[in-house]
């Protein structure tokens, strides 16, 4: 069996309620869209009308967020008097988004401006002492930050101090005590009463900017899509129309960067979308800040020159495949620190290395989360500062930020929230760090944790997934948080086709068939499940969102899985007549032996956190569990496998039975055999079977692993005796059947054994196992 990650809530909007058959009558959806809707709080004519039209006159009044009058006015004189005004951006896609949006429109109105993108490992995020007493001393009469200034305290009041005036623009988490800047312009300031404070820090300068222009901006609303999406902020309400439009914008945007940073991701402009932005564009610009400098990124975006656009590209897209170079690498050293013995045993983790750049650590540390399903810091240890610096992430219902909070004796620099931390550590104190670590694992009671829940629309089969359906729930999009794309549920009769692919095996590919209909299926980064839903073909459960792929100007439907489940026990079937040591590699397996010899050549060859089993020592040891459980060599007999399965329990069973020898391919030897056998028993003596036993079976033209059975069931019967490996006849021998012979018995038993374990279709053995389990 293998469990859901998430617990599946089926909402059943399948079913619609009598409010959402009305509404969609009246609005000509389908019930089953209309109940999604209704779900998520739009219940009304108007609500679904604007939710599924949004458009600019949605948008609301920028004059009604707070200080934005006061902020405008502070611009503007600086614009009148010729000062130089600097935009203080972040090294983030959002951050040079919105430095983008305000330096684009002062700029067009004539001020003198520049912007400053503060450096991730130089300056650090938001305001920075350092950065504003430079920028002053260049000659910077004002300061404008988006996407960053609410926490900057002591570079405001140094500013201030300078006598330069700033103003923040910002969408971040308030602290208890606002800088004393000039205007906070802020969407949920406390003194505020903005409509929707949902708004990224794009979001926010594009709204200073309508202020500025004094109508809707909408050249810049490529660029304010980029940010909403990227940041990750609700999309609903504003974000919905400025992406909604933005998308548009971005299809026919004539910013030379742009057009070719979309180029180079291989992106369709007829299909962009927001997982377009999400995965392709926003990954880019973020890969420059996590790397370097991120003010490349802006003048891409704003740049009026095709030749320098086109090289600031290249620049972007080199940095993004060293990025993901950098992830991959690191990720693979990671997730093997995160399963060896020093840390498997962990509720949760610090992973640490050196030479690690330190940029990634937080997409390396969101990896080894969704691998490990523990939350976990990952650090470059630094062993000339005497420092480890890097990134965290959480999992659902464990407060990282608190987890740390009360332990800053052991750190050197910290910040963060609930979900994912920032710090620097003190390197010879890092064993203590992880004791604190497993102490608010435990105090926060995390493996107590229920599983998160994964909202579902209803259950389907692969024949009612359909293009018009997938049209119909496109109504909704843009998706993102608060308004995530519909999952649907999926029992197939079976799957089919298989396989891993990609680069190394990694992603998953298999179709859904359910009453001769079939569906494409694809799960990245499962490629290693493979094997398992060969196995169980029959017996998975899926979630996922439907999606369309299009290659070679052909466009199909297929599902995007979320999340699998295997109900009942997994037999997978490796039959071999090899014994590799890659079949030997899960740390965590437990390997069951029959052969006692073969148990005792192996040994070395287990990793030496596995289980290794052997048959007799089911009589002294109490009911086992195991995650995987290896069935390596052939049993001798049925009842001795059933034994095994009785006392280990399992939620996997790979089933290698390695034989050496068959004795079902060799078969039993016939009666001319044996009576050419006795003949010669009978009329000869003192043979030494010990050392010429190979000489007589050619002379008697038999098998020699035959002869070896042919003559322990003489001597059981008494046909023969063999003393210190020499065999006389015995005179006048008792008649006695072949087939009464104990050996003969045992060889029938084992022939019968190894045809239905080693000889048997796939489906035959799966049943008979499961057979076992069931009567155990």
């Amino acid at each position: 069996m293998i469990s859901a990650h998430y617990d599946w809530q089926i909402k059943r909007v399948d079913e619609p309620g009598e409010a959402a058959k009305t509404l969609a009558s009246e609005l000509s959806l389908d019930p089953m869209v209309t109940q999604i809707l209704v779900n998520r709080g739009y219940d009304t004519a108007e609500t679904i009308t604007q939710f599924l039209k949004p458009d600019l006159s949605q948008l609301h009044d920028p004059f009604s967020m707070h200080d934005m009058q006061k902020g405008i006015d502070r611009i503007q004189e600086a614009i009148i008097a010729g000062d130089q005004i600097t935009i203080y951006g972040d090294y983030d896609a959002d951050g040079v988004t919105s430095t983008a949006i305000l330096y684009d429109t002062l700029n067009q109105i004539g001020a003198d401006v520049n912007y400053f993108i503060p450096n991730r490992f130089l300056d650090g995020y938001g305001p920075n002492v350092d950065a504003f007493e430079r920028l002053i001393k260049a000659g910077t009469k004002l300061i404008v930050t988006c996407d960053n200034g609410v926490s900057g305290h002591d570079a405001i009041q140094r500013a201030n101090e300078l006598g330069v005036d700033v103003v923040v623009t910002d969408h971040h988490e308030l602290p208890e005590t606002l800088p004393d800047a000039y205007a906070v312009i802020h969407p949920r300031h406390p003194e505020g009463d903005y409509a929707f404070g949902g708004l990224s820090g794009a979001g926010v300068a594009f709204k200073v900017a309508g202020a500025i222009l004094e109508e809707v901006p909408q050249e810049l609303l490529d660029l304010a899509a980029i940010g909403t999406v990227a940041d990750l902020v609700p999309l609903v309400d504003e974000n919905r129309v400025l992406v909604t439009a933005g998308l548009q914008m971005l299809k026919q945007t004539d910013r030379f960067g742009l057009i070719s940073l979309i180029k180079g991701a291989g992106i369709d402009p007829e299909q962009l979308d927001e997982q377009s932005i999400g995965f392709g564009i926003a990954p880019r610009l973020n890969a420059l800040g996590r790397l370097d400098d991120a003010a490349p990124a802006v003048e891409l975006l704003t740049t009026g020159d095709d030749q320098r656009a086109e090289q600031l590209a290249e620049l972007t897209e080199k940095q993004n495949k060293y990025r993901q170079k950098l992830v991959a690498d690191i990720s693979d050293v990671a997730l093997a620190q995160a399963q060896d013995e020093q840390h498997r045993d962990h509720p949760a983790l610090i992973i640490t290395g050196t030479g690690w750049h330190e940029g990634v650590l937080g997409i390396v540390a969101s990896k080894v989360v969704e691998a490990t399903g523990k939350p976990t810091v990952v650090l470059d240890v630094k062993t000339d500062h005497g420092t480890a610096k890097g990134s965290g992430r959480s999992v659902e219902g464990f407060n990282l930020f608190e987890a740390f909070d009360a332990h800053r004796d052991l750190l050197v620099n910290f910040g963060g929230h609930a979900a994912a931390v920032g710090m620097t550590a003190k390197a010879d104190q890092l064993t203590e760090l992880q004791a604190a670590f497993d102490q608010a694992a435990q105090d926060q009671h995390l493996t107590d944790q229920p599983k998160v829940q994964l909202p579902i629309a209803t259950q389907l089969t692969a024949g009612q997934v359909t293009m018009p359906l997938y049209e119909q729930l496109r109504q909704l999009a843009p998706f993102g948080t608060d308004n995530p794309v519909p999952l649907f549920a999926f029992k197939p009769e079976q799957v089919q086709n298989v396989k891993a692919i990609g680069a190394d095996g990694k992603h998953l590919k298999f179709q859904l068939a359910d009453a001769g209909q079939t569906l494409n299926a694809i799960d990245f980064g499962q490629g290693a499940l493979a094997p398992t839903l060969q196995s169980a073909a029959d017996q998975v459960q899926l979630v996922g969102q439907i999606d369309v792929n299009v290659w070679q100007g052909r466009t199909s439907l297929q599902l995007m899985v979320k999340d699998i489940a295997i109900s009942g026990i997994v037999v997978e079937d490796q039959r071999t007549q090899s014994l590799r040591r890659s079949m030997f590699a899960d740390s965590e397996g437990t390997y069951v032996f029959f052969n006692e010899r073969l148990y005792k050549q192996l040994q070395p060859q287990l990793p030496p956190t596995a289980t290794s089993w052997l048959l007799s020592d089911a009589e002294r040891l109490t009911k086992q569990h195991a995650t995987t459980l290896y069935l390596v060599d052939c049993p001798a007999t049925l009842t001795d496998l059933q034994t095994a399965l009785t006392a280990i329990s399992a939620d996997q069973i790979v089933v290698y039975f390695y034989l050496k020898e068959s004795h079902y391919l060799l078969g039993m030897p016939d009666r001319a055999e044996y009576a050419k056998l006795f003949k010669f028993v009978q009329t000869h003596q003192n043979v030494d079977v010990a050392h010429r036993l190979g000489e007589l079976a050619t002379y008697l033209r038999l098998k020699t692993p035959q002869l070896v059975l042919m003559l322990q069931i003489f001597t059981e019967l008494q046909f023969v005796t063999i003393e210190h490996g020499v065999m006389n006849p015995v005179a006048s021998p008792a008649h006695h059947a072949i087939e009464s012979a104990p050996s003969y018995e045992q060889r029938q038993t084992q022939i019968e054994t190894e045809k239905q374990l080693l000889y048997s279709e796939t489906a035959d053995l799966k049943q008979l196992i499961s057979s076992y389990l069931e009567d155990e």
